[in-house]
Formats: C-alpha cells, structure tokens, sequence
C-alpha cells in the first residue's frame, strides 16, 4: 500500500526556524508600530498617528490593515477639525493652547501662544503660558526671558508662578528663585 500523501503533488514545505524568527520579528514591529499609532491618536497627535496607521495600511499584516486604514481615516477627520478651529476671543485661543499643552502637544500649543503673542505683545498671561511651556520642554534661558515679562506686565503672575508645580523643574535654578522671590535677595 501506498501511502496517499506522496501523491498529493507540490506539498507544503514547514518554514524554516529562521523564517519563523524573522516573521515574528516583522510582527512584533508592526505591533510596536499600532500601539505607538494609537498612542499618538490618544495624545492628539494625529498627524503622526495617520501617517503610522498609513504605513501599516499599506505594508502591515493583513490583520492590521483594515483597522489602520479606519484608523487613519479617524485620525483625518480629526485633523480636519482642527484645522478649521475659529475662536470667539483671544481668551479662549489661550485655554485651547493650554489644553494642548496639558496633553502634551507642545509644537501645537507654541503656535497658538506665538500667535496670540503676536497679535497682543501686551498679553501678561501669554507669556506666563510661553514661560510654562519652556519650562516643561527644558528650555530655562526661554522660561526666565518669558515669566520675566508676564511679571513685568502683571506682578500677580509672580504669586502664581510660586505656586504652579509646572515650574517644578525650574526650581533648583536661583535665577528662577530670585526671580520669584525678590524680596529675599
């Protein structure tokens, strides 16, 4: 008796242990890829997560695709809202920016505080915005230069800013300190 499975014409051959490791390897980057897509989408970052999503759309495993082209689609639209923000008062342009900044779009948050800057030189809480962004960037020369002037403009952002942990890691800098506490020096 034959056996039946030499018949069968062109067998399947098992991948090799190689192939196997780096099939894996694929996914796992591919899945690294989705959780640092939908990380960015959650932030608000969705131009960075779109154009992730786009990638694995377009070279991801079959069982990401459709979830990244839904995904970027969403992120889109989101993009699309954005952009076409209009807003009643300079005001509320600055709690917007400081939103995106409490989220952690900084890039986005210094073109609404540049903006308002711009458009109001005079604009004491802008500036205390634009020293707290700095801050939390690591950018102490701009903070100092920026809450300088928020204080010149408004001496009430100085007891504000003694109490604002975001300036936590302004600190252990005695310019900062001076600044704050003028009274002492």
């Amino acid at each position: 008796m034959q056996d039946a499975r030499s018949h069968t014409g062109a067998r399947k051959m098992p991948r090799s242990i190689l192939e196997k490791k780096d099939s894996n390897h694929h996914n796992d980057e591919h899945l690294k890829r989705f959780h640092s897509a939908m990380r960015a989408m959650q932030e608000g970052k969705y131009d960075k997560a779109k154009s992730e999503f786009d990638l694995l759309a377009s070279d991801g495993p079959f069982e990401m695709k459709d979830r990244s082209i839904v995904f970027a689609r969403a992120c889109e639209k989101e993009m699309q809202k954005s952009s076409g923000l209009e807003f009643s008062s300079i005001e509320e342009r600055y709690d917007y920016a400081v939103l995106l900044l409490n989220q952690g779009n900084y890039e986005d948050a210094r073109e609404h505080i540049d903006a308002i800057l711009t458009s109001r030189p005079e604009a004491d809480y802008a500036y205390y915005g634009a020293a707290l962004l700095a801050s939390m960037t690591g950018q102490a020369e701009e903070c100092l230069q920026h809450l300088g002037r928020a204080i010149e403009l408004n001496p009430q952002n100085r007891i504000l800013a003694r109490r604002d942990s975001d300036f936590g890691d302004m600190s252990d800098d005695p310019r900062f300190t001076e600044m704050l506490y003028p009274e002492v020096y």
